[in-house]
Formats: structure tokens, C-alpha cells, sequence
């Protein structure tokens, strides 16, 4: 399963017979080096820069050890050598480096390339879905606001859940074990170069005989999300907040037009904080009782009714709460270099953030979850940011703070899982997540994409949950959505209608339709800005819970093989070079092509289909491979099933709902 040919200068290194590295005198594979990094954040967005960097090549080599399933070559010579030790483990390939030289910590290592290969993931990417031709840099971040030329914030790479993982068209994955920054760079013709801010501990690659496995191996080796409640798929979760009497009468106002709600989703459960002109949440983790007076008798009269009651949490903590005191009494924060309490400046105002490298605080904050939140009622909620680890701080576990910060996220989800395990609730409460890194799909239970403009951005609209849910799908995620009709509402953009309904539309074709009022309710379009939009939304929501047997059956296939529900379309059609093209349409399941309306003012829809028999869903009529431009007026997004699908009745029947 391995193989290393030797020529003049060097040797190439083959993998299940796929040549994976390439060395020689002139064209080394590996460097090494050191420099210093230059950090600058605010809000969540990061400038990071290299200071004084020196490379240096490792030209020369020595093969120690050689056999089928091993192979260990020395890097380099005397103080600046590395040794990579190649070993076969359950069918794929783990490399892992070592040095004796304390002062290097740049990494660079190349892997062969070929000139039409394809390059999917880096985790979650908003703006394009083929990375070949792309430098993207990985580091957990907010995505940014107003992403384009020149941008609010943040760039085109700038993500909640970047990820050192890719899967190339060639079929193989690749994978770090590594948490520091990292620039992956694809622009290469004849090679991949990869820049760590380490040595890596350990890389890890499998290789496969089609994608589809392709991706089904990297997910076993990342891990799956804990299976979705059943209860998920019965409805709408529905944004509101406000208090009792509004969640109350919104929630009437829905049922009675009609609408599936599964879930109220209540931001706000722990009160609000008054910041000057501006309201904005308030981050102490246990219920307001001015605003939801005896909240759990509250949720349990929706239980009643069939609705589920949602919140909210991050791992930080507002002045004016009065976990604030007690976190920093106990230690359990971040501290800065001279040993206090750091504070940290968010978009809310000043904040203390949870050490989670302090087992202590791990277990404080367990407890509030079992405490407040799960013995309550509540069934689920937003785990909030995760992005803001400042690197200029000290740790209780005396780790790095760069090579922490893209842990962080992770150990954050890790925690809100445990305590609802502890809790006995594992597989009928749930969380949702934005940021992450490796492993985040082991312990968050659901991805939603993050804070998106409520426009028609290309870099920061509609379009760019597309990418996210193929990219994040191709890196381990099953269970994505996003905020229907967005989030972020500058002074010169708000939701209107039109997009409120074509979100809405696409929404039915993921594992969950959640709405957000967004972060100016007032000047912003909701489900029930007026009679029209309240009634299609009931109908989106009939058509979501109408597919209830197909999203089980999607479900299933996650936990069981692997497949994400959301899934880029090569993935069942790999000989077609054009579907790498692609960045605005999807298969959801091997069964259901999806082509979201994503320009305004649109009365069709283009869509690419792959070799196949399709039926479009609302029209009935039969299509075969190749481009076609379709009717697509509001409620009737470009969909097709396969003819031969076992659901084929199932989605016939879709358009009488």
C-alpha cells in the first residue's frame, strides 16, 4: 500500500498507488523555518500577519526504515532535520513529524497535484465551493459583515468553521491534526502547498475508489454529529422574542393560520441589556422573570401544545449579571498577561470570557446548563460565537493561546454535549452551533451558518449559505441550516419580502427551517409582516414536514455511512467535469436537486442536471443532462427529483401541499 521510487535527486512516494509526494534537490517537499506572529483583533474579525519569517528547505533526505506499511525518512540535516514516519492505520495513511529543534515552528509540506483536480472543504466556505486556484488561510474568525470589494469586515475566506481538511476529485482526503493558523494554497498547477504555524503532530490521508466513500471515510475518521430528535422534522422553529405575552400571541397567530410549528427559538429568555439607544441580549445564563415570569410553567403550556421552547448561551458573561462576579470570584476566566480578569469588547458592550482550558470551568458551566436551562424545559438553544479568544491572554492549562484559540469553539461544544449527556436528555435536546474547527461534528448536534446580510450579497447574502452547507457537508457536517432571511441589517439594508420568501423556500430543503427577526426586528420583513407572507409560510412548512421520510431517510444515511444530506453534486456524478463548476445548487440526498433562487426579481431559475432522469417537482415534466432554464416564480425554487427514486411519490405529491 505504499511505495517510495527512488530517482536521481529524490523519490516519489505513492499511496494505494497514487503519487502523493514528490521530492528532489530542487523541488523539495518539505520546509521548515520559524518567524513571529503579528495579531490584531476587534469584534471577532483578526489581522494576522508573519514577522521576520526565515525557510528553510530540507533538500536532502535519508530513508531510515522502509517496508508495505512503513516508511520513515529523515528531513534535512543536524539542528534544522525533520522526521516524518509514514504508516498504514485501518487503510488510511497518518504521517507524523517530528524535530529536536524547539525554534522551528513553520511548516511547509507539498502534495502532488494535478492540473484538472477539483478541491473541496477547508470547512465551512461561504463564498466559493471548488478551492482550486484559492490561498485560504484557516482560522476560526467571524465570517464578517458586507464581505465583497472592498468589505465591511472580514474577506472571502473569513469563516466561523474553517477546517486543515480538503477532499480532492482524485479521491482522497486530506487532514491535520494540527490547531494552529494555517494557509492552505491550491494555486498551483503540479502541486498543494500547505503552511502550518507548527510542526505538525499528525496529517492524515485516505484514499478511496469513488468520492461518495471518499467522503464517507473522512466523516468516520472526523467523527458524526448525535443524531437529530425526531421532533425536529415536525415544524418551523420560530424566532421570536420579546416576552411571554408576545412569544404567546405569535405563536397563536401561527397556529392559527395554519403553520407546522415545532419549536419557538427564544433569544431573549434571559433578559435583555439596555446598551445607550440599543437592546441587545443579556449574557447571564438563567431565565428573566420580568419577561418570561415563571418561565417554566410557560414552556410547559407549549409543550402541550406541540411547541418546543429554544434558547440561547455563549461563553461569556455582561456586568450586569450576576454569574459575572461569580465566574471571575472563581477564577474561571481568561486572564490577561499581568494575571486579572481580561476584558474583552464585543458588539455588545465589555465582557469576561470562560477559560475552557480550566477543567473547573468546564464543570461550572455544565451545571448551568443542567441547572437553568435543561431542567426547565428547555429543549434546545443557540450556542453562541466561540470566535473571540483573543491571543494576547493567559490560560489556566498554560497552553498557547494561538494554538488554543481554534480549539476553543470545540471545547465549547463539547461541554453544552456533555452536560445534556449527564442530564440523560442525549437525543431529545439539542444545540446549534456556528463556529468550530476538527471535531467540531462530534459534538455539536447541529451547524447553522452564522450571521449572513439580509440581502442578496454574493459574498454575504442568500447565495453564500449555499457554499457553506456543501462545503461544511463535504468536511463531516450533517445537520446545517441558516437563519431564515438572514441576520445582519445595516442602515442602508433590510429584509424585505421577496427574499423573507425566497429563503423561506429553500429552507424546506434542509435538515431544519429556523427564522431570526434579525438584528433590527423593526425595519425588517418576519413571517407575519402580513397575511400573505404568514400563509406561504405555512405552506413552506407543510412542505418541510411533508418530506418528514425523506429527511429520516437523509438522517439515517449520515449516521449510519456518512453521506451529508447536503452534498455537492459530483459527489453521485464524478465523471462530469462541469458540476465542479458549480456553486449555487446541490443534490439533498442522492435523490433531490436543488437550485435556489438567489437574484432578485427573478421569474426563472438556471440549473445544471447532471446524467440522469429528472422530473421537475412543480411542473411534472421529465428532463434529461444538461443546462436548462426553468419557471420559477415565488414558492417554486428549481427542484427535480430522480425518476428512479424510491421517493418518488413522495415528491410528486409535493406540490398539492
Amino acid at each position: 500500500m505504499l511505495n517510495i521510487e527512488l530517482e536521481k535527486s529524490g523519490f516519489k512516494l505513492y499511496f494505494k498507488n497514487y503519487l502523493i509526494l514528490e521530492h528532489s534537490n530542487e523541488k523539495p517537499c518539505i520546509k521548515t523555518g520559524f518567524g513571529k506572529a503579528k495579531v490584531k483583533s476587534h469584534y471577532g474579525d483578526f489581522r494576522i500577519r508573519e514577522k521576520k519569517l526565515i525557510e528553510i528547505a530540507l533538500n536532502e533526505y535519508q530513508i531510515s526504515f522502509q517496508e508495505d506499511t512503513k516508511i520513515e525518512i529523515m528531513f534535512g540535516k543536524q539542528e534544522n532535520s525533520v522526521n516524518a514516519k509514514f504508516n498504514i492505520i485501518e487503510e488510511h495513511l497518518e504521517i507524523s513529524f517530528s524535530t529536536g529543534n524547539k525554534i522551528l515552528n513553520r511548516f511547509w509540506i507539498r502534495l502532488q497535484a494535478n492540473e484538472n483536480e477539483a478541491i473541496y472543504g477547508c470547512g465551512e466556505q461561504f463564498s466559493e465551493v471548488n478551492l482550486r486556484g484559492k490561498k485560504i488561510p484557516l482560522w476560526v474568525e467571524e465570517q464578517g459583515v458586507g464581505r465583497g470589494d472592498p468589505p465591511i469586515s472580514g474577506d472571502w475566506y473569513t469563516t466561523y468553521l474553517p477546517q486543515p481538511t480538503f477532499v480532492s476529485s482524485e479521491n482522497y482526503y486530506f487532514h491535520s491534526e494540527s490547531s494552529c493558523y494555517a494557509i492552505f494554497d491550491f494555486g498551483h498547477t503540479d502541486y498543494h502547498e500547505l503552511h502550518f504555524w507548527n510542526i505538525p503532530d499528525k496529517i492524515v490521508i485516505g484514499k478511496q475508489q469513488t468520492a461518495l466513500d471518499t467522503v464517507a471515510a473522512l466523516s468516520k475518521w472526523l467523527g458524526r454529529q448525535p443524531e437529530l430528535p425526531d421532533w425536529v422534522y415536525d415544524g418551523v422553529w420560530l424566532g421570536i422574542q420579546g416576552g411571554k405575552d408576545i412569544v404567546s400571541e405569535k405563536v397563536r397567530k401561527c397556529l392559527d393560520k395554519g403553520v407546522n410549528v415545532g419549536a419557538v427559538w427564544v433569544q431573549d429568555w434571559q433578559g435583555v441589556n439596555i446598551i445607550g439607544p440599543t437592546k441587545r441580549l443579556l449574557w447571564n445564563w438563567e431565565y428573566d422573570n420580568t419577561l418570561y415570569p415563571d418561565l417554566p410553567s410557560f414552556i410547559k403550556t407549549l409543550n402541550s401544545q406541540g411547541v418546543k421552547f429554544l434558547g440561547y448561551i455563549n461563553s461569556m458573561l455582561a456586568p450586569n449579571g450576576n454569574q459575572y462576579q461569580e465566574a471571575i470570584d472563581k477564577e474561571l476566566c481568561v486572564k490577561d498577561q499581568n494575571g486579572d480578569t481580561f476584558i474583552i469588547n464585543t458588539d455588545s458592550g465589555n465582557k469576561i470570557m470562560l477559560d475552557l482550558s480550566n477543567p473547573s470551568t468546564l464543570d461550572w458551566l455544565k451545571s448551568i446548563i443542567k441547572e437553568n436551562m435543561i431542567n426547565i424545559g428547555l429543549s434546545g438553544w443557540m450556542a453562541d460565537y466561540g470566535e473571540y479568544l483573543p491571543v494576547d491572554i493567559v490560560l489556566h492549562s498554560g497552553e498557547d493561546p494561538m494554538e488554543f484559540h481554534n480549539k476553543y469553539p470545540v471545547v465549547f461544544a463539547k461541554t453544552n454535549l456533555e452536560a445534556i449527556e449527564e442530564a440523560g436528555r442525549l437525543g431529545d435536546v439539542v444545540f446549534f452551533t456556528r463556529a468550530g474547527y476538527s471535531q467540531i461534528s462530534r459534538y455539536s448536534t447541529q451547524l447553522w451558518a452564522g450571521d449572513q446580510l439580509v440581502n442578496w450579497s454574493i459574498h454575504d447574502g442568500i447565495s453564500t449559505v449555499i457554499a457553506a452547507g456543501i462545503s461544511s457537508g463535504i468536511c463531516g457536517i450533517g445537520y446545517f441550516h441558516y437563519d431564515i432571511g438572514g441576520f445582519h441589517s445595516l442602515d442602508n439594508i433590510s429584509r424585505d419580502k421577496e427574499i423573507f420568501m425566497r429563503w423561506a423556500e429553500m429552507a424546506v430543503f434542509t435538515m431544519t427551517m429556523r427564522t431570526h427577526e434579525s438584528i433590527r426586528p423593526k425595519e425588517n420583513w418576519q413571517f407575519d409582516s402580513d397575511d400573505e407572507t404568514l400563509e406561504f409560510f405555512a405552506k413552506m412548512s407543510h412542505r418541510f414536514t411533508h418530506l418528514k421520510p425523506y429527511l429520516q431517510h437523509l438522517s439515517k444515511e449520515y449516521r449510519n455511512m456518512g453521506y451529508p444530506p447536503i452534498r455537492a453534486c459530483y459527489l453521485h456524478y464524478e465523471n462530469d467535469p462541469e458540476l465542479h463548476k458549480l456553486k449555487y445548487q446541490y443534490l439533498f440526498g442522492q435523490d433531490l436537486l436543488v437550485a435556489p433562487v438567489f437574484k432578485p426579481n427573478a421569474t426563472e431559475g438556471e440549473v445544471y442536471l447532471p446524467d440522469d432522469t429528472w422530473i421537475h417537482i412543480w411542473s411534472g415534466k421529465e428532463y434529461k443532462k444538461g443546462l436548462e432554464i426553468v419557471k420559477a416564480p415565488i414558492g417554486q425554487p428549481p427542484v427535480f427529483y430522480r425518476k428512479d427514486s424510491n421517493f418518488s411519490e413522495l415528491f410528486c405529491n409535493l406540490k398539492d401541499v
